[in-house]
């Protein structure tokens, strides 16, 4: 892991930070039961095999 060598300034660090964006899950259309739902494509095999339950 890298180390930094000197102290960062309060200045560059809130910098730093302040570049960071979240972003949105990229949503699947997905059928379960005959409805379909929008979710996040990272959880669709736990919607398919009924790990999460839809909610709506």
């Amino acid at each position: 892991m890298a180390v930094p060598k000197r102290k960062m300034s309060r200045s560059n660090t809130r910098h730093r930070r302040a570049q960071w964006k979240a972003t949105t899950p990229q949503l699947v259309p997905i059928t379960v039961d005959g409805s379909v739902y929008q979710v996040p494509q990272r959880l669709v095999k736990a919607y398919e095999r009924g790990l999460v339950r839809p909610e709506g």
